[in-house]
C-alpha cells in the first residue's frame, strides 16, 4: 500500500503546482522576493511614501456557488470571485491590496478543474494590482464528495493611518451612495439554489426569458470589484467619503450597521435604485418574505458610500470619471440605534 492507493496522488498536485506557477507569476508585483513552492510567501512593501502605514488583512470563501460552479462544470470564475470579494472587504477601510494567498481543498486532485480556479485568481490579482503570492492545495480523500472542492482566501493591504476610513465622522443628514452589483455576487446561493434548482427544479442550462440568460450565466455572474471607482472617491486630499459598506451576507440589514457610529442609524429607501430582475424572480418564484430577500441579498447594490450633502455632486463626478454607472442616492443617515429602517 502506498499513499496513492490511500488516495492521494501527490503527482497530480505537483502537475498543478506546475501549471498554475506561470499564471502567479504573471501577478507578481515589485514587492514580491519569492517565487511559488516556497514554504512562505515573500512580500517587501514600498513605504516611502506611506505615513504611519497600516496593514488591513481579510479572509473570506466562494460559500454555495461553488455548488453552481460544480453543476455547470464552469471554474474559472470562483476564482475572480473569490479575489474581489477580498479586496472589497479591505477596500471599506481605504487599504489598496498588495498580496492574496489561496487555500483550495478537494478530495481528489483534477488537474485542469484547478487550473481553472487558479486562472480566475491570477485573473482577479492581476485586475486589482496585488500578487497571487502563493496558497495550498490540500488534497484529501473522503473528506469532500467526488468531483467538489472548496475555496478561500487571504488577503493584505495597506493604507495611511490617516487615510483610515472608521465610519467615526458619520453623521446625521449624511447621504447614502449606493454603487451597482453584478448580480448575487457570492451571498445568499443556499436560498437561492434551493429556489431555483430544487423548487423549480430547472437545470444549469435551462434559459429563464425573464432574465435573458441561462440559470448557470446568471447565477455564476462574477462578484464585482468596487477598487477602481472608489480608488477614484478615495483620491481627493480631503476624501469625499466618511464610511463604506460592502453589502455581502446579511444584505444591507446586516452590513451598514458595521461602519455606523453610535447614536445613528440607516433609512434605506427601497424605491431608490432599480433592483435587478433576478431578485424579483427569486423572491416570487420562492415565496420569500421581502424583509428575508433584504437580508439575504445585495438586492443590486453591492457598495454603499456614505457622503455628506455638499460632497455629493464631487462624488458623483469622481465616480462618473471611474466610468461607474447606475449609482444613487439610497438613503439617508439619521439619528438612531444602530440598525437600518427602510422606508
Amino acid at each position: 500500500m502506498d499513499y496513492r492507493s490511500a488516495g492521494v496522488d501527490i503527482d497530480a498536485a505537483s502537475d498543478v503546482v506546475r501549471r498554475v506557477r506561470g499564471l502567479a507569476q504573471k501577478t507578481f508585483t515589485r514587492g514580491v522576493l519569492s517565487d511559488i513552492g516556497a514554504f512562505g510567501g515573500l512580500f517587501q512593501p514600498d513605504l516611502e511614501h506611506v505615513d504611519r502605514p497600516v496593514l488591513v488583512a481579510s479572509a473570506d470563501g466562494v460559500g454555495t456557488k461553488l455548488k453552481v460552479a460544480f453543476l455547470a462544470d464552469r471554474h474559472d470564475t470562483v476564482g475572480i470571485d473569490l479575489v474581489n470579494h477580498c479586496v472589497n472587504d479591505i477596500l471599506v477601510q481605504g487599504a489598496e491590496p498588495l498580496f492574496f494567498l489561496d487555500y483550495l481543498a478537494t478530495g481528489r486532485v483534477a488537474p485542469d478543474v484547478l487550473e481553472a480556479v487558479m486562472r480566475g485568481l491570477a485573473d482577479g490579482c492581476a485586475q486589482n494590482g496585488c500578487a497571487l503570492l502563493g496558497g495550498e492545495t490540500a488534497e484529501m480523500p473522503g473528506f469532500y464528495a467526488a468531483g467538489e472542492y472548496d475555496l478561500a482566501g487571504f488577503i493584505v493591504g495597506l493604507v495611511a493611518r490617516d487615510r483610515l476610513i472608521d465610519g467615526s465622522g458619520i453623521r446625521p443628514g449624511d447621504l447614502l451612495l449606493g454603487l451597482p452589483s453584478s448580480g448575487l455576487h457570492t451571498n445568499g446561493y443556499s436560498l437561492a439554489r434551493r429556489i431555483v434548482f430544487d423548487t423549480l427544479q430547472l437545470s444549469v442550462d435551462a434559459r429563464v426569458d425573464e432574465l435573458g440568460a441561462t440559470v448557470g450565466d446568471v447565477l455564476l455572474r462574477p462578484h464585482r470589484s468596487y477598487l477602481r471607482p472608489v480608488r477614484r472617491l478615495l483620491a481627493s486630499g480631503d476624501p469625499l467619503v466618511k464610511g463604506l459598506a460592502h453589502i455581502t451576507g446579511g444584505g444591507l440589514t446586516d452590513n451598514m450597521p458595521r461602519v455606523l457610529p453610535a447614536g445613528t442609524a440607516a433609512r434605506v429607501d427601497r424605491g431608490g435604485w432599480s433592483v435587478p430582475p433576478v431578485f424579483g424572480f427569486l423572491q416570487r418564484e420562492g415565496r420569500v418574505p421581502v424583509e428575508d430577500m433584504y437580508r439575504t441579498f445585495n438586492m443590486g447594490i453591492g457598495m454603499v458610500a456614505v457622503v455628506a450633502p455638499d460632497a455629493l455632486p464631487a462624488a458623483e463626478a469622481a465616480l462618473a470619471e471611474a466610468g461607474e454607472s447606475g449609482t444613487a442616492v439610497i438613503g439617508e443617515i439619521v439619528e438612531g440605534d444602530g440598525r437600518v429602517v427602510y422606508g
